[in-house]
Formats: structure tokens, C-alpha cells, sequence
């Protein structure tokens, strides 16, 4: 059986209102605990993204 791995990015909006975009991949796992620190530091709008290998994602806005 193979295991698939699945790559997250995260997008957000920054408690000054500036948009942000990881730049980095994570796991599920990682991604859930990245939004979880976002969101604790005052982010806004946090929201996880499946990516492709290799794509980069743009800030929201």
C-alpha cells in the first residue's frame, strides 16, 4: 500500500492588516499547529491550503 504525502501552505492577514503566505510547506499535522499559532498571535483570516511541490503561494489581497 502507498502512502501518500499531502503538502499545506497557509495564508493569512497579519493583526496590522498586512496579508501574509508561508513560505514553506507542512503537513497536516504542522499545518494545524502553524494556524493554531497564527491565530493565538492575533492573525486573522488563517487559512490552510493544499499545495503542489514546489508552488509558492501569493498573499491574500
Amino acid at each position: 500500500m502507498a502512502i501518500t504525502m499531502h503538502s499545506y501552505g497557509l495564508t493569512w492577514t497579519d493583526p496590522d492588516g498586512t496579508p501574509r503566505a508561508s513560505g514553506v510547506s507542512y503537513d497536516q499535522a504542522s499545518a494545524d499547529h502553524r494556524r493554531d499559532e497564527l491565530e493565538a498571535s492575533g492573525a486573522t483570516d488563517v487559512a490552510i491550503v493544499p499545495v503542489t511541490p514546489g508552488e509558492r503561494l501569493q498573499p491574500k489581497g
